[in-house]
């Protein structure tokens, strides 16, 4: 490192101090007299000279005198000669000294202080080391030349005892660290893809304390005694450097914006880039330099950013459904992507959401405010109900292509909510899945019911005399209706179109089994009772067979394990949706009255939530069932229903749609 004048006069001004550090009266009162010449004695000390061609002091081959060690930079050899030269004049009371061979030692002991002091400044150069080792050394020595004057009394000592060279040390070290971090500006360059002034100046700083704390492990730590713990001394400089600079900007009015970026270098960068780096962690005990900022300034912060990206979060899920409503409104055509129709609705909120989530739990550790953010997720659910409800009232063309798009944003919601990582409290979990639910439900009614609307005149030849005589055309023409409907529902979302699809196969099976409770058709003797029986099982074959083929991932009806339950929304439930028109074939075949007995308790331990009513309308069916027969089978029914009310059955979700479509 070059010194320019100007450096060197700040040197003297330090060196001035230290001559009145000494508290020696007649020192003082000589001081100008010591400046001038001191100052003379530099005119003739070439710096850059030693810089070039003396970067490091070698082994001379014949014996230099105190300047020619100091031009070379063996400041341990310069200080032994001072230190030689003090012990013959102070070291014997016999012996006298002038004042003028007093004022010479006095000035060679500033002038070798300035240079250790160069050196120590000029610790970070490249070419130092060597220099810096034998400063080191040559302080070392003085302190142990302090200890001995200090044994000595006042009066007997060198007017410059103690030299203090030790503290000089500390405080050029502090000095130095502070100035090296005031231009950081000027060290750190590739900050221009920062926004803020204040961004750049914590980057730079940051950087800065990393680059030169890998300086000081690499380069410096071989050239200093272990006693002077400098890894931990520079690491202590520059984290109180760094801490108060980040102090006084935390103090400040700063953005929202600087507000995190502070908040990322105090939790994330500092301690876990920059003092975790694998070099320095060896080195340096990051737990015991303590926190970059008081627990107050901190608290300050995070409450600022907290109560900013509340609003914020507030503010955008709120413009983000009024716009996705206003495209509604002004009927325009969601996005066909893939073959479906999509809206961003979800794709833009979520990933802000747990974005905001995740910055909180790590900036603030406050898992209470990060779950803040997920209760108004809860709000936005419930407006975007209302907004879905107001748009199926409409009279629009694009609602069924807008609904499409909305059941891919219901399934990606319904996905984050019951994703355990995400820390919903359990109430606020179960509320947002009640809404999503009731969104999911409000598209699917807009189209099963205009599907059913559509087929009410078929379903009403169900279990007619027409139905008996010809169930094949009358099941043919079901399930061609169905298919020509569920064509429909190609540009929807294959596992929203499937979860629609089952919806719809459970809705036909029970409006199948609801005509047949409701029938008028009387089956008089074993041979009609087999026939119905027997249509019963085709119809639910054929039924279950298309439905299979549409959704691709449906069971055989003819097999009952259940396939890609990993994907299917309702797991095994689409089984049972076929089996129980088996069941209800079979209680129709059956003639003994115990098997049918037995049977009817097992209906209705499968099902539990089918009442009475819908039993005896089932029997009404068998005209040739006797008054005692039935009796029997209503009383032993009776009996073990308090016990099979107590059981859980899979199949409660059909028997629920029994008593919501009054199928008696």
């Amino acid at each position: 490192m070059a010194f320019s004048r100007e450096s060197k006069e700040v040197d003297l001004d330090t060196i001035e101090g230290t001559v009145e550090s000494t508290g020696d009266s007649e020192v003082r009162c000589q001081k100008q007299k010591f400046i001038i010449k001191i100052s003379e004695k530099i005119k003739i000390l070439d710096f850059k000279k030693r810089q070039k061609n003396s970067k490091s002091p070698g082994t001379p081959s014949v014996e230099l005198d105190f300047k020619e060690n100091l031009e070379q930079n063996r400041l341990a050899e310069a200080q032994q000669q001072l230190v030689k030269a003090e012990e013959c004049l102070f070291g014997s009371k016999e012996v006298g000294r002038t004042e003028d061979e007093e004022d010479k030692l006095h000035i060679d002991y500033e002038i070798f202080i300035l240079h250790l002091r160069l050196a120590i400044y000029d610790s970070f150069s490249e070419d130092s080391k060597e220099t810096l080792k034998s400063a080191l050394t040559s302080i070392l020595k003085e302190e142990a030349q302090d200890r001995r004057w200090m044994e000595v009394s006042e009066d007997q000592r060198p007017k410059w005892r103690p030299t203090g060279c030790r503290q000089i040390h500390d405080t050029l070290l502090q000095t130095t660290v502070e100035e090296r971090m005031k231009n950081a500006d000027e060290e750190e360059n590739n900050t221009d893809i920062l926004s803020t002034s204040l961004k750049r100046e914590v980057f730079r700083m940051g950087k800065i304390v990393q680059k030169d704390l890998l300086r000081v492990v690499r380069n410096l730590r071989e050239c200093y005694p272990p006693d002077f713990d400098i890894c931990r001394t520079y690491a202590q400089l520059y984290h109180q450097t760094f801490s108060t600079r980040l102090q006084e900007l935390a103090r400040s009015k700063i953005s929202s914006e600087d507000c995190l970026y502070i908040l990322s270098w105090i939790v994330e960068y500092y301690p876990k880039d920059v003092l975790k780096h694998k070099e320095l962690e060896e080195h340096i005990n990051s737990s015991s330099l303590g926190p970059l900022l008081p627990e107050e300034d901190l608290k300050r912060l995070e409450e600022q950013y907290f109560s900013y990206k509340e609003n914020e979060i507030r503010n955008w899920l709120s413009n983000a459904l009024e716009k996705e409503a206003e495209k509604w409104s002004d009927g325009i055509e969601p996005e066909l992507m893939d073959g479906y129709y999509f809206s961003s609705l979800a794709v833009d909120v979520l990933p802000l959401v747990d974005g905001a989530v995740k910055d909180v739990n790590t900036f603030l550790s406050c898992e209470s405010k990060a779950r803040s953010f997920l209760n108004q997720l809860d709000s936005f659910l419930q407006s975007y109900k209302t907004s879905l409800e107001e748009l199926v009232k409409r009279k629009q063309e694009n609602i069924p292509k807008t609904l499409f798009a909305n059941l891919v944003n219901i399934y990606q919601f319904r996905d984050y909510v019951q994703k355990p990582e995400h820390p919903f409290t359990e109430d606020t979990r179960k509320a947002c899945l009640s809404t999503l639910a009731d969104l999911k439900n409000i598209c699917h009614r807009y189209f099963l019911s205009h599907i059913h609307t559509e087929l009410k005149p078929l379903y009403r030849k169900l279990w007619t005399q027409v139905w008996f005589a010809g169930h094949c055309e009358v099941v043919e023409e079901l399930v061609k209706a169905l298919e020509s409907n569920i064509d429909n529902f190609k540009e929807l979302k294959s596992v929203c179109r499937e979860e629609l699809v089952t919806e719809l196969h459970l809705e036909v099976m029970v409006e199948y089994v609801r005509r047949m409770m409701k029938s008028k058709l009387k089956l008089k003797d074993k041979e009609q009772q087999e026939a119905a029986a027997e249509f019963i099982c085709h119809d639910r074959n054929k039924i279950c067979s298309m439905f299979a083929k549409v959704v691709g991932s449906y069971p055989d009806p003819h097999n009952n394990v259940c396939m890609n339950t990993a994907e299917d929304p309702l797991g095994c439930r689409k089984e049972w949706f076929c089996q129980i028109l088996p069941k209800l074939s079979e209680i129709l075949r059956l003639q003994d009255p115990g098997s049918l007995q037995l049977e009817i308790v097992t209906l209705a331990r499968d099902y539990p939530d089918m009442s009475e009513q819908h039993i005896i309308a089932l029997l009404n069916l068998k005209t040739n069932l006797s008054s005692s027969d039935l009796r029997r089978i209503k009383k032993c029914l009776s009996e073990n229903r308090g016990t099979l009310d107590t059981l859980e059955s899979s199949t409660s979700l059909l028997t629920k749609k029994f008593s919501k479509w009054k199928i008696i």
